[in-house]
């Protein structure tokens, strides 16, 4: 059998195999790739799946979209079982009860945030590919971060053979422990670059260097921020793991699991409705947004514009266009390349895109959302460290308010854990003072020397700065 194909949701790119979307990362006409078909899983294999680590359940879930012709048996084993191995956990992403419901704690990567689990795994595939014969074993990869896809990026990618890796981040709008995390990194092959402006600007540089075709294929050009569809597809694992999990006990077996997830990007609750779409009995998905909430929004009013981003103490959700939601958009237009590019080209232009009726009903079908500001993000902190013993970060706190607003903390919801709170301890600490010790891994970082350089929010000037690095790489190695 065949691997799943994928085409661009904007119809300008069709039926690519899974090695050329992993390579490529933004479809070539501006849309994200998304699967042809979907691969389903019955209750029965889900059940037979119960005592598997977690290395061996991913495996199982990636291999109903990467067959033996796109990747052997034997090489999926190896890259997601090295990928786990970086984890300081023995469960990967372990499972807890607090005060009534579950949590999804993601955050035992090698840079303490839930992006480890997709970046290891992305940069495995990249060094397979490449030592494979893809782009003559060179690959330039670019991205934007507001905070945590950066270092997960970069210790996902450091020291990979063939592989040079950019990283634009907003200069004082990410953590500072976030920033030491990407600029202590001594591996030449690491370059990161600290933009003036926001987050969605540095987005934007990335997307419009994919849209220039010459310097794209000149430097080789690669995505790791979570347009690439196998960032998706490798969160996809964790929600089975964390249904299976719960449902270990005895009186939730077969019950639906439902999800809170953190979401700004919506990348990663977009893996939670993939998985449903498989087949996995999830029950509700509720996106949860701080201030910055344009998609919640969009799911209760039906609202999808664009405004300033407001800077708050949960940095990785201060977004205000978030780079996956295109890939449901697409699912909501019943799957018409279309009708996709026509409502993105609306929202390009007027900053707008406004849905009502049945498609609202549809949406709202599908998720329901909620939005916590500063205030309550601090009082969740506050209250389950005292009454429950247990520290968040701000940005896991967003999605614990979310279901205290909508009634929804029960044993089934599983609220995704999305970072270590030692990232931010600035924030923590107007809710919790004096502090828990820092992990041993973050406290050192003031400690040690940075490298980083700037650019200014100019298109031009970055490429220059890429080529330029890429240049002196290669010429320190001939």
């Amino acid at each position: 059998m065949a691997s799943v194909t994928y085409s661009s949701t904007r119809g300008g790119q069709k039926n690519l195999d899974f090695r050329t979307v992993v390579m490529t990362g933004l479809a070539h006409d501006r849309g994200l790739f998304v699967p042809d078909s979907i691969p389903t899983v019955t209750t029965e294999e889900v059940e037979s799946w119960r005592g598997l680590s977690y290395a061996d359940l991913a495996v199982k879930v990636l291999s109903k979209f990467v067959k033996e012709d796109q990747v052997p048996a034997d090489k999926l084993e190896d890259i997601v079982k090295r990928s786990c191995a970086a984890f300081r956990h023995e469960d990967v992403t372990p499972v807890i009860d607090v005060a009534g419901h579950a949590v999804l704690e993601l955050f035992h990567g090698p840079t303490f945030a839930f992006k480890d689990v997709a970046l290891q795994m992305l940069g495995n595939f990249f060094e397979y590919f490449l030592e494979t014969g893809s782009n003559g074993g060179r690959l330039a990869v670019l991205g934007a971060t507001s905070g945590d896809t950066g270092s997960a990026a970069i210790y996902g990618l450091r020291g990979k053979k063939g592989i040079d890796c950019i990283i634009l981040f907003p200069r004082g709008r990410v953590s500072p422990i976030q920033e030491r995390q990407m600029t202590t990194v001594e591996d030449s092959n690491i370059h990161c670059v600290a933009v003036e402006g926001t987050f969605d600007d540095c987005q934007d540089l990335v997307k419009a260097s994919f849209n220039t075709p010459e310097f794209r294929d000149r430097v080789k050009l690669g995505a790791v921020n979570s347009i690439n569809w196998c960032r998706v597809l490798a969160q996809t694992t964790y929600y089975f793991w964390s249904y299976l999990r719960v449902t270990d006990k005895a009186e939730l077996k077969d019950k639906p699991v439902s999800y809170s997830v953190p979401t700004g990007n919506f990348g990663d609750i977009l893996a939670g409705f993939y998985a449903k779409k498989m087949g996995l009995n999830v029950g509700k998905l509720v996106v949860a947004t701080n201030e910055n909430d344009i998609l919640h929004r969009f799911f209760t009013k039906g609202e999808y514009h664009r405004e300033p981003i407001a800077k708050s103490i949960s940095p990785s959700m201060d977004i205000c266009v978030s780079s996956n939601f295109e890939r449901y958009l697409f699912f909501l237009a019943g799957n018409d390349s279309e009708k996709l590019a026509s409502w993105m080209k609306t929202f390009e232009t007027t900053k707008k895109l406004d849905i009502s009726g049945d498609l609202l009903q549809k949406a709202q079908s599908d998720f329901t959302s909620a939005r916590a500001d500063t205030k309550m993000t601090l009082d969740v902190i506050k209250e389950y460290n005292d009454k429950h013993n247990y520290v968040m970060c701000p940005h896991t706190a967003v999605g614990v308010s979310a279901i205290r607003q909508l009634g929804e903390v029960n044993s089934t919801m599983v609220c995704l854990a999305t970072a270590h709170d030692g990232k931010f301890p600035a924030a923590v600490k107007q809710a919790i003072d004096p502090l828990p010790d820092a992990p041993k891994q973050l406290a050192v970082l003031s400690e040690l020397p940075t490298r980083v350089s700037d650019c200014p929010n100019d298109l031009k000037q970055v490429q220059e700065f890429m080529e330029k690095r890429i240049a002196e790489r290669i010429a320190s190695q001939a």
